[in-house]
Formats: structure tokens, sequence, C-alpha cells
């Protein structure tokens, strides 16, 4: 055999090992990359439940089993409602509200001058019973949270002012803000006296939530629909478009004569 025929053969080898070597090297390649895009699909699927996991504990959270613990003097049916004011006063004022409720806001706002005057002449009692209406309607757990921090804070005989605290800072409807306890327990803080472990504890274990849940259920049986439902002498003055602040001071005052 020639050289010329030597050298060629050897060549060809030579390509074909050069040539496998490649098909090894793609080959190890592929399978790495199959390796990588099923750990990203693990991955990213495993995000997704996670997110799906959430999002369900959030939706659940305002319906968790749990006792019913009602707050510290609570009073009437089922321990639903918490009062404001002196057992004898002879007028009394049944308030239905949600903590996120922008049409709550207004009304506390525009009667909180007239409510507590009121209150603190001893002509008028007002019982507060809370509801978790926007959590149904917009999602989120603002309302209960709100409710639930409310009621701790009549635990803490501190309910009037955190309530008064609470509609002052109200975020707009659709913020879930009140949805973080960590915001209600920085509002605390505006009340002398209220933030304390005890008041933290509650507020983060959700201690009045069944009791809030029990309270809205009670709303949807009566046949309420909305918020706030201000009922006085039977009648929702709140629907009464002619009411002023002034007028409902009359229309007590007239009952305490």
């Amino acid at each position: 055999m020639s050289e010329k025929n030597r050298d060629g053969k050897r060549t060809a080898r030579e390509r074909l090992a050069v040539e496998r070597e490649k098909q090894k090297a793609s080959e190890k390649r592929r399978r790495t990359l199959i390796v990588s895009a099923s750990v990203v699909c693990v991955l990213g699927l495993a995000a997704v439940i996670g997110v799906l996991a959430a999002n369900a504990g959030k939706n659940k959270g305002g319906e968790k089993a749990g006792p019913v613990v009602a707050p510290s003097g609570a009073q009437g049916k089922d321990s639903l409602a918490i009062p404001v004011g002196k057992d004898s006063a002879r007028s009394t004022l049944t308030v239905w509200e949600d903590m996120r409720c922008p049409a709550c806001q207004a009304f506390e706002i525009a009667y909180r001058p007239t409510l507590h005057e009121l209150v603190d002449a001893g002509k008028l009692r007002i019982e507060y019973h809370l509801v978790r209406l926007i959590d149904g309607n917009l999602g989120g757990t603002g309302s209960l949270r709100g409710a639930n921090a409310v009621a701790c804070a009549q635990d803490a005989g501190k309910f009037r002012e955190y309530h008064d605290v609470l509609y002052t800072n109200q975020p707009k409807e659709t913020d879930d803000a009140y949805g973080d306890n960590a915001r209600l327990i920085d509002l605390a803080g505006k009340v002398h006296g209220l933030d304390t472990p005890a008041f933290r504890k509650c507020v983060n274990d959700g201690t009045h939530d069944s009791w809030v849940n029990k309270s809205h259920k009670a709303f949807q049986s009566g046949g309420l629909t909305g918020t706030p439902t201000v009922l006085f002498g039977g009648k929702n003055i709140y629907q009464d478009q002619t009411m002023t602040p002034a007028k409902f001071k009359q229309m007590v005052e007239a009952a305490n004569r």
C-alpha cells in the first residue's frame, strides 16, 4: 500500500473519530438541556401551585373554623353587638357596618361629633354590628381583619377611639390595606394605651374572626343588604335623604323628654 493511501485512510479515521466526539458532545448537551428544562418546569409548576395555595388561603381565611369568641362586654342576641354609651340611655341607635366600606366612613365622619355628644350626655346608646360585606364583593380580608381588630380594641376598653381611627385612616374600597394585621397594629399606636402585647396577639391570632363571621350571617339572615344600615326606631335612617346630624339630634332629644 502506498504512503498516499495510508495517509488517506488515517485522515478518514481521524475525521470519523472527530465526528463521533462531536456527536457525543451534542448528545450530552441535549440531555443536559432536557434535564434543565424539566427542572424549570417542576419549579414553575411548584411556583404556580404555591401562588394558588396562597390565594386559596387568603380566600378561605375569613371562613376558618374556630370557636366563637365574643369581645368583652358584647351584648344582644348571641352577644353580637358592641355597645357604646350608657345602658340607661333612652334612645338606641343600631349600626351595621363594614370597616372597609366608604359609605360607612362617610356616615361616621358626618355624624361622629353628634353621636359623641349624645352618647357622652347619656341620651344615646349605640349598638355596633360588624360585617364583612366588601370582602365578599371585592375579595380580600380587610373587612374581616378590621372587624376583628376593633373587637380586640373592645377587649381593651378602647373601641370608640380605635373605631374612629380606622375610619379616619380608611383606605380606598379597592385597597385591601386593612387585610394586613401590621397596618392595623400600626394604627393602634394612635390610641393611647392600645398597642399592647395582648392587643397584638388578639389581632394576629384572629381571636374574634368566627364571631365576625357569625355577625355577618346574622346580617344576611336578617334580610339586610347594604352598609351602613342605621336603625333608629325600627327605621333605616340612612336611607332618609332628608336626614342630617342636626335632625337626628332633635329626634333623640325629643325621645329623651
